[in-house]
């Protein structure tokens, strides 16, 4: 049942998200269950350089991690994001007469939501930028929001979403000022815009910052058409965004990939699927076992197999110079 509506221009999408999340646990067992088992959650840090990880043993999360996502998965089973087939005691919030945000019933760590699109489309980050901009801003009190590539990380990847957890829930927003100064990252400083391809990070993404939307948005089409240049020029180009406003400026952090998953997940192996949350330090492992193993080279060689190579990166990290730097 979808709830409350709130206009694009209402700034109290945060508060009432909390309040959302306060009656679903009153309310629905099955989401209250599963927040009641977050405290058995067990965490392990890892470093790399300065940077820190968080590897997080969440068994309820082996669905998410191990989603079926192939065209004949999808064909066979109904879209679990369709409003008409939410399970009867979820409720939601409508945003923007577009989307409406859901308490995520399997959630990752602490508060968790899903924004979903009200229309059934499938998910693509082009035309759906500035939305994600926009929810960044509104969510902004409390949460960090992120989006999820149909290849990389996506378990509804017909059905347009995005998702939000609480702030300086992943490593990477506390790190990030590192990676912005580290003098080995190449970086261009604009007046009212800066770019950062942080390459000394495991994950490479390339950082956007700006107090000005439209300046984010320009920035982000000349990554994707970059990237566009890589990829099949039908398909999305493999990407994962963590999106954050501060301080009156957006901070959109990019992770080209260029694998869903590392060989170690189709052996069995390793149960480890990297999406937005893992490529920004916070490292979900389902299976007790292979909590136990992951350590610093593990996790290093998993970051090494998904995301950019290093060939690829320095033709973005021209593009980028030839967009901004060169006259």
């Amino acid at each position: 049942m979808l709830t409350n509506k709130i206009e694009k221009n209402e700034f109290r999408l945060a508060d009432e998200a909390a309040g959302l999340l306060e009656m679903q646990l009153e309310e629905w067992e099955f989401l209250k269950a599963n927040y009641e088992k977050l405290a058995d959650i067990i965490a392990k840090e890892i470093r790399y350089e300065d940077y820190k990880f968080i590897a997080l043993h969440n068994p309820e999360r082996i669905k998410s991690t191990a989603a079926d996502v192939s065209d004949s998965g999808i064909k066979n089973r109904k879209c679990f994001l369709c409003k008409e087939n939410l399970p009867v005691e979820q409720r939601g919030i409508v945003y923007d007469k577009k989307y409406y945000l859901l308490c995520n019933p399997y959630p990752v760590v602490g508060k968790h939501y899903t924004i979903v699109k009200l229309k059934h489309m499938p998910q693509q980050i082009v035309g759906n930028i500035e939305d994600l901009l926009d929810l960044t801003r509104q969510m902004s009190k409390y949460f960090t929001l992120f989006y999820n590539g149909p290849k990389c990380g996506a378990s509804a990847p017909d059905h347009m979403h995005f998702q939000a957890i609480e702030k300086k829930k992943m490593p990477l927003e506390d790190d990030f000022k590192k990676l912005i100064s580290d003098s080995r990252n190449f970086r261009i400083d604009k007046s009212r815009i800066s770019i950062t391809a942080a390459e000394t990070y495991p994950g490479k993404p390339v950082i956007v910052e700006s107090e000005h939307k439209g300046e984010i948005l320009k920035a982000f089409r000349t990554i994707l058409n970059g990237l566009k240049k890589i990829y099949e020029p039908k398909e999305e180009p493999m990407i994962n965004i963590v999106s954050t406003y501060e301080g009156n400026k957006w901070s959109l952090f990019i992770f080209p990939r260029r694998e869903h998953r590392p060989a170690e997940f189709y052996s069995g192996e390793l149960i480890v699927s990297p999406a937005a949350l893992d490529m920004a330090g916070l490292v979900i492992v389902p299976r007790k076992e292979d909590f136990d193993k992951i350590d610093r080279d593990k996790l290093i060689d998993i970051y090494k197999q998904v995301s950019f190579t290093k060939e690829y990166y320095e033709f973005l990290k021209k593009k980028l110079f030839e967009k901004y730097i060169r006259v």
